[in-house]
């Protein structure tokens, strides 16, 4: 009797075997990444890719169809000279911010209720309607003058020169600013909004994909 596999058999199921063990074993974010550790709210988050193969999206990002306004499709770009990120370059700035560089901010734009739900660890809410709260984009109010310089001076790190009526935004943050996903024009009316201001577009980055891309890798998010 011929006990002889075929030929490379053997070979495909020890192959097989190993990558069940290493898939099993290590849900790395990529080649290079492990996890990352960061700060939220004062405690110490480590994001790392989920470890449940049968994880599923969570129920309020299944939704394929949304009306068109207000959930319209946005473009890879913002805003001109504004840049499009992913998730490894968020990891980064999440990083580099966790070892002490108080010069980068990443703002999730969304309203609270959708916060509460779950958002980036590290991130800070400025509910997008604290910037563009004159959605026409004119801020004539007093009110939402007033709110808009709190904002962009106390939080963002601009100064305002009132006698001139400008802005110095030399020593202004980085911001990195994201919403649900790329059917909400949240971040991107923000974004907007900034350059429009004045905000240097190289100090302003765009997290396109949001939540709902950040959940569907796996990712770890924390509830408030």
């Amino acid at each position: 009797m011929n006990t002889t596999a075929p030929v490379g058999s053997g070979l495909f199921l020890g192959l097989l075997l190993i990558g069940n063990s290493a898939f099993a074993a290590d849900n790395r974010i990529s080649a290079s990444i492990e996890t990352v550790e960061v700060k939220h709210n004062g405690e110490t988050v480590i994001i790392q890719r989920g470890h449940d193969r049968g994880a599923t999206l969570p129920e309020i990002f299944q939704k394929s169809e949304r009306g068109c306004p207000p959930f319209c499709i946005q473009p890879m770009e913002a805003a001109p000279g504004v840049e499009t990120v992913g998730e490894l370059e968020v990891l980064d700035y999440l990083s580099r911010m966790s070892k002490g560089d108080d010069r980068i901010l990443l703002i999730d734009s969304r309203t609270p209720d959708w916060v509460m739900r779950g958002t980036i660890p590290g991130a800070v809410n400025i509910p997008w309607n604290r910037i563009n709260t004159d959605t026409a984009g004119t801020f004539e109010t007093p009110t939402e003058a007033e709110g808009l310089v709190h904002i962009l001076a106390d939080e963002f790190g601009a100064s305002y020169d009132p006698a001139n009526e400008t802005w110095d935004f030399s020593n202004a943050k980085t911001l990195i600013l994201f919403c649900n996903g790329i059917w909400c024009p949240q971040s991107t009316a923000n974004l907007q909004t900034l350059v429009e201001l004045g905000y240097p577009v190289h100090k302003l980055k765009w997290y396109r994909g949001g939540m709902q891309d950040w959940v569907s890798v796996g990712l770890t998010s924390v509830k408030p």
